[in-house]
Order: C-alpha cells, then structure tokens, then sequence
C-alpha cells in the first residue's frame, strides 16, 4: 500500500457540485467530474492503496461500497449509475488492446457497416430491452449506503439516441437508410424514446439522483455525424424530452457527446436546454476557447485533452491545470476533468497528478 498521492484532502459535497454546474458563482474548491474511468484504472488505483481492505469480494453490495470508496478517495462528489442491466444485442468486433493496463481480452467496438436493424423484419424480430423489466439494485444499494455528502448522477445505459441509431443499424447502413429508409430510421428513434424515457423515470425514483447525464456521441473531428436536420429530427428530440424530466424534477441534465457540435449548439442551448457539455478535445475546440463563448449560457466539463494525459509530463500536466481553471473557473460552471474519459492507456501518475492540483487549486486566492 502506498502513501495517498494527494497533497489535500477533499470533503465531498454533491450540493457543491450541483451549484458549480448551475453557474451559481465561483466554488469554494475545485470541483472533479468524469464520465467513466476504465476499470483497469480503478482497479490499479485500489491496487496501489489498498482500497479494497475490509470489502468482501463476494458480498451482494461489494461493487456498491468499492465505488463509493474509490470515489471518494479521488474527492469526487458522486457516483454515476443508472439501470442495471439496460444492455442491447449489438454487433461488435474486438481488437487487442495494447495499453500498459491492458483490457483482457482486448476492446471492443461496434462494426461500422452493418447492425443487427438494416430493414422493417429485423427491427420487428430484434430483442429491444425493456426498462421496466431492468433491475435496480445498485441503485438500492446506494441510496442504503451512500454518505450524505455524496449523490448518484443518473446516467448509462439511456439517452443513446445517435449512438444506439449507429449502432443498432452500423453507421454506413443509417447513412444510406436516411436516404432510403427514413421511415425505418424514425420508427427507431420512436422506440429509443420509449426506452429512455422509461429508464428516466425510474431512476428518478430514487431520492439520492441529484444531477442527470446524458452521453450520446453525435459528432467528429470536423462536423456531426449525421446532418444537423437529421439530428433534429432523429435525435434532439429525445435529449429534448430527457432534460425536461431532469428539470421537471428540479435536477440538472448534462449532456456528454464527442465531436465538433457548432451546427447544433443553439438548438442544444436554446431548445433542448442542457445544462452542462462535455466532452473537449484539443484539435477541434480547447475547452478554454468554448468557456470563452459558452461560459454565460452553460457549465462546460473537463476538458484536460486526453491525447496531452498521456503524453505530458507531470509539471506539464499541472501548469495546464492551473491554467484552464484561472480561464474557466471564476463565476462557476467548470469542473476539471480529463477531454473524454480517464482511459486505460493514460498513465495512472498522470491521471492522479491531474486530479491533485486541482485539488491544491485555491479559487479564493488563485484566480
């Protein structure tokens, strides 16, 4: 077990968090946030510092009170969780991973050309998931077991609506079926809407989901993915009605999607009313330059390129740091984390590195 790699201790305060989101003026500390961390990361990470002493690996609500653990030595404020067991029958392909904390049996990805819906037949046949019929026990566990200071952001698992498009139909078939089969295409949007509104309102239920998010890639490094009009038809309908039912039970709703979204941002802004984006990368738009243009209308979060992670230096990694937070952090509405996720081919030190001096970041005296 090694010392703690931090120089500050955090105090988790989810109301903290939710009020740096809503842009209700400078926080008192930094505030982290992260879509995922791959679990070749936590599980080095509880590895190094014995996280894991005391937890029984075959307890019923081991998982639950691992994350919560593992959150907070981090000095997040929250977990993320949604339904357990909302998957769908995709199409995907394995390559080998070569990352130092390499995923076994290699990473998958979702075959581009072809998905299991390409006609009218095999969206009849496919096997949707049914959200009602999902189980809620991680759910349970943490509204049984997570500290005060803490909450759950609802989120996996819902509000795929242009990723499940792409995947349940493989991205070279909904280009051609947005020609061709557009009925097709919208009677899965339809259902998407169904589902996801289900899985909502279900975790809405529980009392400890304070703050909602969305991930749903709809772009790349130069544009969308599919064209604006097509994402308004097909898509922002769905994040439309999802943050709704975020604010219609008095909780942000953040949206996660790559890419480089300008064609959309009012329609995202003004008409479906995200709260929050995330997801910067260095080549398409610093997070810094999209504060500078956004900051008054929504929270942007991250942002720490996920390329310069794994290719800086430790004094690199701290400047920049320190300077995204003097650029982004007064007024509220930035929190600091990684451009996309904290993937198993970034470097542990780097990552934690990331994570201290924001933690040694003093908005009072700083900025």
């Amino acid at each position: 077990m090694l010392q703690s790699p931090f120089s500050v201790d955090v105090q988790p305060d989810w109301q903290g968090l939710r009020d740096c989101i809503l842009r209700k003026g400078t926080p008192e500390r930094v505030h982290h946030i992260e879509l995922f961390i791959d679990w070749e990361v936590q599980q080095e990470i509880c590895r190094r510092y014995g996280l894991l002493e005391g937890l029984h690996e075959d307890a019923p609500d081991f998982l639950c009170k691992r994350q919560i653990r593992l959150q907070r030595f981090l000095g997040y404020d929250y977990v993320r969780q949604g339904l357990d067991n909302l998957g769908a029958k995709l199409n995907r392909i394995s390559a080998e991973d070569t990352a130092e904390l390499a995923r076994s049996g290699g990473r998958d990805f979702m075959n581009e050309h072809k998905g299991p819906i390409t006609n009218w037949q095999e969206f009849e046949d496919y096997p949707w998931p049914d959200p009602e019929a999902a189980t809620t026990n991680m759910l349970e566990c943490y509204e049984q077991n997570l500290p005060e200071d803490m909450c759950v952001i609802g989120s996996g698992g819902f509000a795929h609506f242009a990723e499940w498009l792409t995947w349940l139909m493989g991205y070279e078939t909904l280009c051609y079926a947005l020609y061709d089969q557009r009925d097709l295409v919208k009677a899965i949007s339809d259902r998407l809407m169904e589902i996801f509104q289900v899985s909502l309102r279900r975790m809405l239920e529980f009392d400890c989901v304070k703050i909602v998010w969305g991930p749903d890639d709809m772009g790349f490094k130069t544009g969308t993915l599919i064209s604006p009009h097509d994402l308004r038809e097909f898509v922002l309908p769905g994040h439309k009605l999802m943050a709704r039912m975020a604010h219609d039970a008095g909780l942000p709703y953040l949206l996660h999607s790559c890419g480089k979204l300008d064609d959309i941002m009012d329609d995202l802004l003004d008409d479906v009313k995200i709260d929050a984006l995330h997801s910067f990368e260095d080549s398409i738009e610093p997070v810094a330059e999209s504060c500078e243009k956004y900051g008054d209308r929504i929270a942007l979060l991250g942002g720490i390129d996920m390329d310069f992670l794994a290719r800086a230096d430790e004094e690199q990694i701290r400047r920049r740091v320190r300077r995204t937070l003097k650029q982004c952090l007064p007024g509220g509405g930035y929190c600091l984390g990684s451009g996309n996720s904290i993937a198993n081919y970034i470097p542990v030190d780097n990552y934690l590195a990331m994570l201290d001096e924001g933690r040694k970041f003093d908005p009072s005296s700083d900025l």
